[in-house]
């Protein structure tokens, strides 16, 4: 059996619905900094959708896939029959415990709000706001985790393009929402929460209907496991802390968050910019390559085990690194330019751009997290990638508490940033003792090439940032069409000089 692949190729499919996706959010939160800025609405709003989107971002990006293409994977090579049944028998468990965990949230749904925002229990208004839209949004969460499966069956057939599109219903949604409550003068935080649960089912639809070439499902209720459908289980649940450990950051984060007003707000736009980043960078690359490397693995097959791991760590560090100074150096355009408007304050601006500041310097550590995770996850080994992510969250959350009454909401993405360095440290030290990472010299020397046109890069962003300073002033009214042109510039110098010095060759990221 001869597999192809091209890494490049399907990591540009998958990241460029990913962008469609994310400029579209991008859309849906500039209308919602207008019309909501960052007043109790707003941090309601966010605190009810944090959990559904949070559950969504696990599941969505990568870590039903870290449990689930694995062991489909290896079903399928057996016997197609029992890929079929092993599905099958995912689907229907997976769909009694959802019910079950929506039940009991929509009951317990005050409780739930203390755990995730303790700090709303000072405004009752705000408590009681969020414990309503939480009951809207909540229901979202069974239908965007019965499309994760179905794009896991995808994505194991390496068809990546539905299920990287299908997070682009949510965002036309909620912008609907958002233009439909201006015209008919409703309530904006109401709507959204509704257009959330609308969104998930007309995702869900749509992802049953893609994958019906490659899967029938056949729904059997019942609480009788094989084996099989056990130890995946049994993989999935560290799998949703390994795999996700930034949402999950993000999640504690928002806990810590809630005590500060205003600061919830600040850390969901923060957290919406630098994601686009991370989504490319890390997400893609480990969606596209764990279903070959999982193969590879299974067939013993050391030399494409070795030119997978290279290629991913050489796609994710040729974008995350630029993003990551970019994020940096120009935070405060940035988010001025995307979100300075209406509701949105100079202060808000600051306070934004500051927090954003701090997760830049983590976005190359967001991304490598998600491939070094990979090389455990396709050996079926979930166990390790938790005990690390348990230390990164546990870090998180001690560094965020002793400091936070000293420095308030900043130290949040400061303890994401330097939690997850320290967890990409010890997944190189755990791999390298155990001999799986088989990375090669030419790594170190286009990581070089990297940081060479990175450093071009930045030169020139800063001067371009200051030629251009009046007009990304707050107070400009096209100060967005100014920071896209010079981004899109030196973005483009960027991948030249990347292509000049021979890093960004479509040759060089194909593997048989």
């Amino acid at each position: 059996l001869r597999i192809f692949m091209n890494l490049l190729s399907s990591a540009s499919v998958f990241s460029f619905f990913t962008l469609i996706s994310r400029i579209l959010g991008y859309a849906r939160d500039i209308l919602i900094a207008i019309f909501l800025g960052t007043s109790i609405f707003a941090d309601a709003f966010f605190v009810a959708f944090r959990l559904p989107n949070t559950f969504r971002r696990l599941f969505a990006e990568g870590t039903f896939n870290a449990a689930f293409i694995p062991s489909y994977t290896s079903a399928k090579i057996e016997d197609k029959k029992k890929g079929k049944k092993f599905a099958d028998d995912i689907l229907n468990f997976l769909l009694l415990i959802l019910l079950f965990i929506v039940t009991i949230v929509e009951i317990f749904t005050p409780y739930l709000i203390y755990i995730i925002a303790p700090g709303f229990l000072d405004n009752q208004i705000k408590f009681d706001l969020a414990v309503e839209l939480t009951r809207i949004t909540f229901p979202f969460l069974l239908f965007v985790s019965l499309s994760s499966f179905f794009a896991g069956i995808l994505n194991s057939n390496n068809k990546f393009a539905a299920a990287a599109a299908a997070p682009i219903i949510l965002n036309v949604i909620l912008i609907i929402s958002l233009i439909l409550s201006l015209m008919l003068s409703l309530d904006y935080a109401k709507q959204l929460s509704y257009g959330v649960t609308i969104a998930g089912i007309i995702q869900l639809f749509f992802l049953i209907f893609v994958t019906k070439s490659f899967y029938k499902p056949t729904l059997h209720f019942s609480l009788r496991l094989n084996n099989k459908v056990r130890f995946f289980f049994k993989k999935l649940l560290p799998s949703i802390l390994s795999s996700g450990v930034t949402q999950i950051n993000i999640l504690v984060g928002t806990i810590i968050a809630s005590f500060q007003t205003g600061a919830v707000s600040y850390l969901y736009y923060a957290d919406r910019v630098y994601q686009i980043n991370l989504a490319i960078a890390g997400i893609a690359v480990g969606t596209v390559s764990l279903p070959v490397l999982s193969k590879a693995f299974k067939l013993k097959n050391l030399k494409k085990i070795s030119d997978i791991q290279n290629k991913s760590f050489e796609l994710s560090l040729l974008f995350s690194i630029p993003a990551s100074l970019g994020l940096i150096l120009a935070s405060e355009e940035i988010v001025n330019a995307l979100f300075g408007y209406g509701s949105f304050s100079v202060n808000d601006v600051e306070m934004t751009s500051a927090a954003l500041k701090f997760f830049g310097y983590g976005v190359p550590a967001f991304a490598l997290i998600k491939i070094l995770s990979n090389f455990y996850f396709a050996r079926d080994n979930t166990t390790t990638p938790f005990y690390i992510s348990s230390f990164i969250v546990a870090s998180n959350i001690f560094i965020s508490i002793s400091f936070f009454n000293k420095i308030g909401f900043i130290i949040i993405p400061i303890a994401t940033s330097v939690s997850t360095w320290l967890g990409v440290l010890i997944y190189f030290y755990l791999l390298k003792s155990k001999n799986i990472l088989l990375l090669k010299n030419q790594l170190i020397i286009n990581f070089i090439k990297i940081s060479i046109s990175t450093t071009m890069m930045s030169i020139i962003l800063l001067f371009s940032l200051d030629s251009f300073a009046n007009y990304l002033d707050y107070n400009y009214k096209y100060k967005a069409v100014y920071l896209i042109s010079i981004v899109s510039f030196v973005s483009m110098l960027y991948l030249l000089s990347c292509y000049l010095l021979g890093i960004l060759k479509i040759k060089n990221y194909k593997t048989k």
